[in-house]
């Protein structure tokens, strides 16, 4: 099975997933994503994975603090900002084929294995 992982290294939630994946015997190809933003067309597909959109994937202070929390954004705005400042994605994000989902808690990733 393949599992991809978006993580950030600093963050808690993100290592404690990657720590239980670990445990299950699972190592995902890591995606630092602050260094290796997606693109826009990978960020769309991890969100219809999700079954979520931009919205429901943004970290709330860090958006409303890079100018992200403005309404009148369209859905392609806002992944594109996404894109081009990636502290704003909610972390960690794992995928395995056609599911993915946000680590938060880090248990919920169990669903999609």
């Amino acid at each position: 099975m393949s599992v991809t992982m978006y993580h950030n290294p600093r963050c808690s939630k993100s290592r404690q997933t990657l720590g239980l994946l670990q445990e299950k015997g699972i190592e995902p190809e890591i995606i630092e994503y602050l260094s290796e933003p997606p693109s826009a067309a990978e960020l769309k597909r991890v969100l219809g994975m999700l079954d979520k959109g931009p919205r429901d994937i943004l970290r709330k202070k860090e958006a409303k603090e890079a100018g992200l929390d403005d309404p009148g954004l369209s859905d392609d705005d806002l992944i594109a900002r996404m894109v081009a400042n990636p502290i704003v994605i909610e972390r960690p994000i794992v995928v395995t084929g056609n599911k993915a989902a946000l680590g938060r808690p880090p248990e919920s990733v169990l669903e999609i294995l």
